[in-house]
């Protein structure tokens, strides 16, 4: 596979009598390419070629394993033009590296027999459930599902997965991370058993590939993974779930870059398999899918959402509590927060504090000017890591007698308060009550009940058994405030994973988040609205102009290759560019680059209509191969669709 985009296409070769029978489509082999071997895939046998010239002979079929099917491949294609990449960039990510011990090994059939017809009752609270199943038996629905507060939706998406085992096809679950792949492997387990298996990244190379050639064998036809695992090679395939698409750690940092959730919508376009794409909050995205029409809302009613949701308490001048506490609206933990922890710990339940930050006080700034506290090695911040000790965030070198660069001060103050110093402070507050702390190297998956306080940061939040009495969102500024197009939807993002942990209003459960309650996301937030909350952002981005209302690419390196670059891409009509600006110190070049972090790094934003995607992202590959044509040097990285444009 060759990784230019002036190559990107298929070669052909001749195939002599002796690997005849090896040479299927879809196994590895060698070819000569430009006098060096290089390793391919075999994608199709033909009869007779198109080209006029001489082709060159197949050296050698490397395993005689299908591994690149024909479906598997088209969704490589469809990927690599989506987000203007090269179909082998998309292999890599696609099948894992072979192991040729495991790859002989024998793959035994699942022992377990497939499920029967599951018990959908969990389902019955969302109206368009039993439609959406019986739909999936025979076609492919897609849908958006959006889970009520304290919703099991590991026990939900085994329960889907079953009903289409029971139709004799295969699921593939796709989660963000770990945590959320222990607990849907523990639902998935008892119902699948070894039909079921697991794909992520802590596996290793061989438990990985043998896992993987076991799907690709047909031994196994329940996938559960994380973004990579979009790919597998399932047979049959009949449902492809997307659990929180949101979160960052679905986004790939490899080139082409393609998001799980794109993918998986490729998928059940190509395959005609069914979609489901959940989560406690919603993304644009995956609204955008929704207000187009081409999938539909899996949604439960208003009584039910009301019933299932914790009592959602916010900052307001009209709340008598706030209104005689001159202080409530600037304090850090106002007194209201204080009054549901403690009538929590009263009622012998735990309390849970979400921290946006971790550490002691991992923000610093001058006492006297304000200015940033930086550290005099590498510039970057410096963080106080107890009481005394200060040291850089980024070098991690002690700053013993620090001085301001700016006015010469050496007194420092905190800018934010991270998980460590905030569960100092709760543990005078409440002398007698344990505190746990949860994030950053050590993160708690579970936590008895009882009454206890419980100190995160997002997404590191423990479950407790029976919920929590109570949750304080504090420094929710810090997430807010952040130059990020996606700032506000992240944080209800957060902020809805954080409320699915408390109990229902009714048994006492109440979320407090310390922000005014006149904020559109905190408004959100009190009506437990995440769909009108998604459509509110949408809109705003159709006004402005901004993904998914459009397609946009980001085209980041030195300014010489990037004007470079820019010049030679045709732009459709009524594309425009925007920039180019310098990206701020800190953020990562191009691989390859060898600049500093602060180097000379700038971005250019080119956009087009949503209709025109495809003809952006042909440009983009057109601009790469004449790039590639006339030997141009210099790092460039071209994305479609970037997570983060702020």
């Amino acid at each position: 596979m060759l990784g230019l985009a002036h190559l990107d296409r298929p070669f052909d070769y001749l195939i002599d009598d002796q690997q005849d029978e090896l040479a299927q489509p879809g196994v590895r082999v060698r070819v000569r390419f430009s006098g060096r071997l290089v390793d391919g895939f075999l994608l199709d046998r033909i009869e007779q070629s198109d080209h006029p010239g001489r082709l060159g002979w197949l050296e050698r079929v490397v395993s005689p394993e299908s591994v690149l099917d024909p479906d598997l491949a088209s969704v490589c294609r469809a990927v690599a033009d989506r987000y203007a990449g090269t179909m082998s960039d998309v292999v890599r990510l696609a099948i894992p590296p072979r192991h040729a011990r495991t790859e002989k090994e024998h793959t035994e059939a699942p022992e377990t027999a497939a499920p029967t017809e599951p018990d959908l009752t969990g389902w019955s609270v969302y109206p368009a459930a039993a439609s959406f199943v019986e739909s999936m038996r025979e076609g492919h629905p897609r849908a958006v599902w959006q889970a009520t507060s304290g919703e099991d939706w590991p026990t939900r998406l085994a329960e889907l997965a079953a009903a289409a085992a029971a139709a004799g096809r295969g699921s593939i679950l796709v989660v963000p991370d770990q945590r959320d792949l222990d607990r849907l492997e523990s639902a998935c387990a008892p119902v699948f058993g070894d039909r079921c298996v697991t794909l992520a990244a802590g596996l290793g190379p061989t438990a990985r590939y043998r896992r993987w050639l076991a799907v690709r064998r047909g031994a196994a036809d329940v996938v559960l993974g994380t973004r990579s695992a979009v790919f597998a090679p399932v047979h049959d395939l009949g449902l492809v779930v997307i659990w929180d698409d949101g979160d960052d750690s679905l986004n790939e940092p490899r080139a082409p870059y393609p998001h799980p959730r794109e993918v998986a919508v490729l998928r059940s376009h190509r395959q005609r398999c069914a979609l489901v794409i959940g989560g406690f909050a919603r993304t644009t995205e995956a609204h955008a899918l929704v207000a187009s029409g081409w999938a539909h809302d899996l949604v439960a009613d208003r009584p039910t959402v009301r019933a299932r949701t914790a009592r959602v308490v916010a900052l307001s001048a009209e709340d008598r509590r706030v209104a005689g506490d001159p202080l409530a609206r600037s304090a850090r933990i106002p007194g209201v927060a204080f009054d549901a922890a403690r009538k929590a710990i009263a009622a012998d339940l735990p309390v849970l504090f979400s921290v946006p930050r971790r550490g002691y006080i991992p923000s610093l700034a001058c006492a006297r000017c304000r200015a940033h506290a930086r550290c005099r090695a590498c510039h970057g911040p410096l963080q106080l890591d107890s009481a005394d000790a200060v040291s850089c965030r980024w070098c991690g070198r002690p700053e013993p007698n620090f001085r301001c660069a700016e006015c010469g001060g050496g007194e420092v103050r905190a800018l934010t308060t991270g998980a460590r110093r905030t569960a100092e402070e709760l543990g005078r507050a409440f002398a007698e009550v344990p505190i746990t702390t949860s994030g950053g190297a050590t993160i708690s998956a579970d936590v008895d009940g009882g009454a206890r306080i419980v100190v995160a940061t997002p997404g590191a939040e423990p479950r407790a058994e029976g919920g929590y009495g109570a949750a304080v969102l504090l420094d929710t500024w810090a997430q807010l405030d952040r130059a990020d197009l996606r700032a506000a939807e992240d944080a209800v993002r957060r902020w809805m994973a954080v409320g699915s942990l408390v109990r229902a209003h009714e048994d006492g459960g109440t979320l407090v988040i310390v922000a005014d309650a006149a904020l559109t996301p905190v408004q959100a937030m009190i009506r437990w609205d995440p769909v009108g909350f998604a459509d509110q952002e949408l809109a705003q981005r159709v006004e402005l102009g901004f993904p998914p209302a459009v397609t946009m690419a980001s085209v980041d390196g030195t300014a010489r290759t990037v004007s470079a670059f820019v010049e030679s891409v045709e732009l459709p009509d009524g594309g425009q560019m925007l920039g180019p600006v310098p990206l701020p110190p800190g953020v990562r070049p191009p691989a390859g680059s060898g600049e500093a972090l602060d180097g000379d790094v700038e971005r250019v934003l080119l956009r087009v209509p949503r209709r025109d995607g495809r003809l952006l992202a042909e440009s983009l590959v057109a601009a790469q191969v004449r790039r590639n044509a006339q030997h141009e040097t210099g790092p460039i990285r071209v994305q479609v669709d970037p997570p983060t444009i702020g």
